[in-house]
């Protein structure tokens, strides 16, 4: 098979979350296992860091692998969902792998893949695990997929796991509460094995430090040790300055990231924790930390997080799609200062957006759309939904028509916000 046509096995003949939803879900590690046995656990010949969270895992997995790269270590980054193109999921040192080690991939391993019959998610996984050993990394940022327990990636040992912001999110399979959720997310913790929180949460701390305790494992609380603020964003240059400060050394770090929104400072208190429970492990800098966090976007091809993509109006794009994802973005956009504001969305059919929709500005304009992606819901529906939150637009059958009527009806003083699904953003990309 060529690569477009292995792409299209991928996609079409395995079970894909990121395209059917709930049906993809696998609720045991069985496949996973055996491909990595079969694969002679690659893993296991380079260091790991695994991430999990609800919002902010695909950031911190981004500028952790960015972190290690200034540092001179040749790194491994695995991510999902992908935005335009497969290959984006793993990449070694920001760059794809190559359509040639996809298609060998599949080729070499067809036998096996006919008889095991993997989903989508762990095929990739073991795919990015056999290249990052093939490749001679010498270490491996994993972001969970999904949930973190039942995970394709948990398979691995890491050196670190690390366990961004709990959600609501994903809750029809890890959990009808918070609570439920995050013992899902600790289920990346191993045994004696440091794992990081990046935010205490009344709701689910407790579940951690019960994890932590069951397996002998120091945790730390980020944001009790890290304390991050950030300037407002200067919409000219795409940048803004932060300030953490360490409150053990009594220390201040102060540096600039293109990572626009709000939530980053979270994130960062995160990323500085890591690094200081890594430096027995690495050789790490406070100026590779300060170069990794500005510099991401162009180290790891980071994009779809607060993504200025036009200024005159100013266009945003930003692939937050949970409830508090979702909230942090509209919060910062309302701070903005315009003369109107325009909404491009789009959701998942089967995503909860009952509580979601009431977050919206009932005095911005809306234009309802749908993804290129089977889980899409009907733009009328969706349409039909947010009017019962009082918010009133057109529907348009595709990303493409509705922004450019949004922008049709913008002035240069205006903002178009375009989001509500990874794959609206990855469309209006």
């Amino acid at each position: 098979m060529n690569y477009k046509e292995t792409v299209e096995f991928l996609f079409s003949q395995l079970p894909a979350y990121h395209r059917i939803g709930k049906a993809a879900y696998k609720n045991d590690l069985s496949n996973s296992t055996a491909f990595d046995n079969y694969l002679g656990n690659p893993h296991k010949k380079y260091k790991t860091i695994h991430i999990a969270g609800t919002n902010g895992k695909g950031s911190v997995s981004h500028m952790i692998a960015s972190v290690l790269m200034k540092a001179g270590y040749r790194t491994g980054l695995f991510t999902s969902p992908h935005i335009k193109d497969f290959r984006e999921r793993i990449r070694v040192n920001g760059r794809m792998i190559s359509r040639q080690a996809v298609t060998r991939f599949v080729d070499r391993h067809s036998e096996f893949i006919n008889s095991l019959k993997p989903s989508f998610f762990e095929m990739s996984a073991a795919m990015a695990f056999e290249y990052f050993a093939e490749d001679g990394i010498d270490v491996a940022v994993i972001e969970v997929g999904l949930g973190g327990r039942l995970d394709s990636t948990n398979v691995i040992i890491p050196v670190l796991s690390v366990i961004t912001n709990i959600g609501h999110d994903h809750m029809d399979l890890l959990g009808d509460s918070l609570e439920k959720v995050a013992a899902e997310k600790a289920g990346i913790i191993k045994y004696k094995v440091p794992v990081v929180i990046s935010e205490t949460q009344e709701e689910t701390k407790h579940v951690f430090l019960s994890k932590a305790a069951e397996t002998n494992s120091k945790i730390f609380f980020a944001d009790r040790n890290f304390s991050c603020t950030l300037e407002d964003m200067n919409y000219e240059t795409g940048k803004r300055f932060y300030s953490v400060y360490d409150k053990l050394s009594e220390k201040r770090f102060t540096g600039e990231t293109n990572l626009g929104g709000n939530y980053q400072a979270k994130n960062l208190q995160a990323v500085f924790q890591t690094f200081r429970i890594l430096k027995g492990i690495f050789s790490i800098t406070v100026r590779d930390i300060s170069k990794g966090i500005s510099d991401v976007v162009v180290s790891t091809h980071f994009t779809g997080r607060w993504h200025i993509a036009g200024k005159k109006p100013l266009i945003i794009l930003d692939s937050a799609h949970n409830k508090e994802g979702i909230e942090y973005v509209i919060s910062q956009i309302m701070k903005i200062p315009s003369t109107k504001i325009h909404f491009v969305l789009g959701f998942v059919s089967d995503k909860d957006i009952s509580s979601i929709l009431p977050l919206f500005p009932a005095e911005a304009n809306y234009y309802f759309t749908k993804a290129s992606v089977p889980r899409a819901l009907d733009e009328k529906i969706l349409m039909e939904k947010a009017s019962i939150s009082g918010l009133q637009g057109k529907s348009y059958p595709d990303v493409k028509s509705a922004v450019r009527a949004a922008k049709s009806n913008a002035s240069d003083t205006d903002v178009i916000f375009i989001g509500g699904s990874t794959f609206i953003v990855a469309d209006a990309l």
